[in-house]
């Protein structure tokens, strides 16, 4: 389940949409989106604080510390109520489409008498977008883009809140009386970008206590089945969870069968058919003739329940031994392949790379030793340079990059003198931290001709450089292609951040020649970021496979802009490892002197 603090962010942004929407101040918009920001990136849970405590939370005001504590006692807050009473919710809807935004929203309602999304899409494919102003001839077409995204992401959830969430459930369901075993499978332990559902597996003698144990929690806004194999309930975030209970003997084969996915676990069943062996959630069991001619039939990554178990049990009575079932490493070694990792198993070659003995040892979070994308309150960030420093220092880390941003980015007012003053107080804050080497660096923005903020001279005085395209999203493939290949030839940019500026569900990728800007990117020595906030994901983990096939090398970092976003990686790893990425291919789990070696690019080409 989310927490307090991201509710709450998600409510106060929505006030400011509002603000603007309906003609209000746009300084007052300004001030709630500011507290939003604060508000999400605060370390402590704000539920246990009143309207004094709030106000001590930077960038929160008195009548927005009111709100916060009117939401946390009554579940509503009555100014926001207010104003979305004016607007028809279809209005706000549309907000939400990339591409829209409030003031759009508000011009198609006023001069269209458009109220939702389905009509803004049937008003585009009339032409009727050319009677608004600000609409030209590509709106339309980037509007309905827009749409498609979100309704592709509806009824999914990130990462992060779906991770959030199935470690709240498992952590509950396993302090439960008899329970032995619990974990979550699916998509989620695959390390997808977004989750459909959340599939929880347990063991136990006895499941009724878990079932019921799952149904109780607070969260749980319906029970949608219940029985003596299976739950499913949806929480009040619309997340569905599905609980199964299994015999601690068969925890290895339903791991497998749960964890999917099904073209893999299509794969792992042919094999098992092949050796004369039936692969199911209840284990691997040798099979007479009729079964072995049925065996690799149906099936995807997820089944089960009580008619299916004793489907299940009647088929196998007669059909000899059950081979294995209790761990997955006995499952995979009985059909002579090596445990094969959960992001791996995707059918992108996983098991024929087993069989040859060609696993790659998989980049894991442990491996990271420092963080190369960062933000603080020079900028848009939240937190301190020193929060951010301790913060870093806490997670053990060997080095740490301050990466705030540039001055064309006009909105966050940077100046030489700021970035200047910046550098001398981290220098006198690495006499604090021997272990953690501080690294003073930027974040450009690549131009629409490739070019970034600060001269050379300027530039030479950083110890890191990321490049990123913050504007300009609709220039064509060979623009877009060309000013990120020339942002590679910079001697100055080590790091070409979010790569295709992509937002999970809310826009999407620039249109780019991507295997180009992968080739210039290994030909020069930069990294190619895998930016690990869980609303980007960028790159995607096909994207990060075809770059690997240029040579390049990748940066996980976190693009934090609060203390609490420093633990972003673990979702940037889990993309890595999706992706087939070993230790090799990742330049910040170098050690410090080989990291070194490879920012000195001007003495590499």
């Amino acid at each position: 389940m989310p927490r307090l603090n991201d509710q709450v962010q998600e409510l106060l942004q929505e006030y400011a949409d509002l603000i603007n929407i309906t003609g209000g101040d746009a300084f007052r918009a300004r001030a709630y989106e500011k507290a939003a920001r604060a508000v999400g990136g605060h370390p402590e849970d704000v539920a246990g604080l009143d309207v004094k405590g709030l106000q001590q939370i930077p960038g929160v005001g008195k009548s927005t510390a009111e709100k916060v504590a009117e939401y946390t006692a009554t579940g509503r807050i009555t100014a926001l109520e207010t104003l979305r009473a004016k607007i028809p919710s279809g209005v706000r809807e549309m907000m939400a489409v990339p591409s829209v935004g409030p003031k759009r929203a508000l011009a198609l309602y006023r001069d269209l008498g458009i109220a939702s999304v389905d009509e803004l899409a049937d008003a585009i494919r009339s032409d009727k977008l050319s009677e608004v102003a600000g609409f030209g001839e590509r709106s339309g077409e980037k509007i309905l883009h827009g749409i498609e995204l979100m309704r592709q992401s509806g009824g999914r959830t990130l990462l992060d809140t779906a991770t959030e969430l199935a470690e709240q459930i498992v952590a509950a369901l396993s302090d439960v009386p008899g329970c032995t075993r619990c974990a979550y499978a699916g998509s989620l332990r695959r390390m997808r970008e977004t989750v459909g559902d959340i599939d929880v597996l347990a063991t136990a003698a006895d499941s009724e206590p878990l079932m019921a144990a799952l149904t109780e929690l607070p969260y749980v806004a319906e029970v949608i089945a219940s029985g003596p194999t299976k739950t499913s309930v949806l929480t009040d975030q619309g997340v569905q969870v599905d609980l199964r209970v299994v015999p601690e003997e068969d925890w290895g084969a339903a791991l497998v069968y749960f964890t999917g996915s099904k073209a893999h676990n299509i794969k792992l069943r042919t094999m098992a058919v092949r050796a004369g062996l039936k692969l199911s959630e209840y284990g691997l069991f040798e099979v007479d003739g009729d079964a072995k001619n049925g065996g690799a039939k149906g099936g995807g990554a997820k089944g089960g329940g009580a008619k299916a178990a004793a489907k299940a049990a009647k088929a196998t009575k007669g059909d000899g031994t059950k081979v294995v079932s209790a761990t997955e490493e006995e499952v995979y070694a009985a059909l002579d392949l090596p445990w094969i990792a959960p992001p791996l198993r995707e059918d992108r070659g996983e098991i024929e790379a087993a069989l040859r003995g060609e696993l790659p040892d998989l980049v894991q979070e442990s491996d990271l030793r420092g963080d190369l994308h960062t933000h603080t309150d020079l900028t848009d960030g939240l937190a301190s340079l020193e929060e951010m420093i301790d913060t870093a220092a806490a997670r053990g880390y060997s080095y740490f990059a301050v990466t705030d941003h540039a001055p064309d980015l006009v909105m966050q007012r940077m100046t030489d003198e700021k970035m200047l003053a910046q550098r001398e107080q981290l220098h006198r804050l690495a006499d604090r931290h021997k272990k953690l080497r501080l690294l003073h660096g930027t974040e450009l923005n690549i131009g629409p001709d490739g070019g970034v903020d600060w001269p050379p001279e300027f530039l030479a005085g950083f110890d890191l450089c990321v490049a990123s395209v913050h504007s300009h999203f609709n220039l064509d493939r060979a623009a877009q292609t060309h000013r990120l290949v020339r942002a590679c030839e910079n001697p100055y940019v080590h790091v070409i951040g979010h790569l295709t500026t992509r937002r999970i569900g809310r826009r999407g990728p620039i249109d780019v020649d991507l295997d180009a800007v992968f080739a210039a990117a290994a030909r020069t020595g930069t990294a190619i970021e895998i930016n690990s906030s869980p609303q980007r994901l960028d790159l995607r983990d096909e994207d990060i496979l075809r770059a690997k096939r240029h040579g390049a090398r990748f940066s996980i970092d976190s693009d934090a802009h609060a203390t609490p976003h420093l633990a972003y990686p673990r979702f940037g790893v889990g993309t890595a490892q999706r992706a087939w990425l070993t230790t090799e291919d990742v330049v910040n789990t170098w050690t410090w002197q080989r990291l070194k070696h490879f920012l000195r690019k001007d003495a590499l080409r």
